[in-house]
């Protein structure tokens, strides 16, 4: 029985035990909706396969007979346990070197037709949700991308109904004047990387110049393995000047694959053959605000088969 098993079902819908029981396939069910959840909450795909794991030792010991609703209880569970690993991570990123990003996603092209999961696992709102203390992140997660109730909310982070209308307000509050402003088109996207593109292909810099914000943000992560930069590049001018000196000295055979990561246009970025980075934008009023390079190697292991995110 999956009660005794140590098994996870599988990213496909199966199991590595061959054998299935409603625990399996409740599971199995809500897979991808975990994932999304606790990918949201950390930034990273790794640990929200732990997660995951960690998610199915407990839900395999449940009697199953006193649960009245499987999707929030198995969303309780993960809350609970991407809540602890992300007071732990917070830690951890004390001490990165350079700018953190989060993992960057393959995702199929049907994500971006969900319009608010595209928007809430996009680069530029995981950035936000960063800003975000744990509890008002998970809270804000469970509500606004799940719709949660808040009785279920109140019961993942083990607070009161009444203090978690008053978090989800809070956060709300506080991601709305971070988030970008307005409705990005995949269309607005996709022209200003291909300006990118085009730099990194010809050199010319002039149709990337012109899509610059004057308050454009650089945030380039290498993890301290590959070389980056090492604090925000702030700045037109400055972010121009990183990219016309930078550009020039990229050695090697490159090409440039355009992708749907995270639900949002992005480039695939090869050199000589081997992925170098994913580039990322955030774009407001039609111009580019955040641009976001992905060059950890720890973080690109997911760029070259889709990952399937859900609501």
């Amino acid at each position: 029985m999956a009660g005794t098993s140590q098994t996870t079902p599988d990213d496909r819908g199966g199991s590595r035990d061959a054998r299935s029981d409603p625990a399996t396939e409740a599971f199995v069910t809500h897979r991808n909706l975990l994932f999304t959840v606790a990918y949201e909450m950390l930034g990273s795909a790794a640990d929200a396969e732990d997660i995951l794991q960690e998610t199915w030792l407990r839900w395999a010991g449940v009697d199953l007979g006193t649960v009245r609703n499987q999707r929030a209880y198995l969303v309780r569970i993960t809350t609970r346990q991407a809540l602890v690993r992300l007071r732990t991570l917070g830690r951890r990123r004390e001490s990165y070197v350079g700018p953190w990003l989060p993992e960057p996603l393959l995702t199929a092209p049907d994500v971006a037709e969900d319009v608010e999961l595209a928007d809430s696992v996009s680069m530029a709102m995981m950035l936000v949700l960063e800003t975000l203390a744990p509890t008002e992140r998970a809270v804000f997660v469970l509500r606004e991308v799940f719709d949660l109730e808040y009785g279920e909310i109140a019961a993942a982070v083990d607070k009161s109904t009444d203090a978690v209308r008053q978090i989800a307000h809070r956060a709300r509050t506080h991601v709305a004047a971070r988030r970008p402003r307005g409705v990005v088109t995949p269309a607005e996207s996709r022209d200003a990387l291909d300006a990118f593109k085009r730099a990194l292909e010809t050199g010319d810099l002039q149709s990337l110049l012109d899509q610059l914000a004057p308050d454009v943000v650089l945030l380039g992560d290498g993890g301290g393995v590959k070389q980056a930069v090492l604090r925000p590049i702030v700045g037109a001018d400055k972010v121009g000047r990183l990219l016309a000196a930078g550009l020039p000295r990229i050695g090697g055979e490159v090409s440039v694959e355009p992708v749907q990561m995270n639900g949002s246009p992005a480039l695939i970025v090869r050199l000589d053959g081997e992925i170098d980075d994913v580039v990322a934008v955030r774009m407001d009023d039609g111009l580019i605000t955040g641009l976001y390079i992905v060059r950890n190697p720890e973080k690109l292991s997911r760029v070259e088969r889709e990952t399937a995110v859900s609501r």
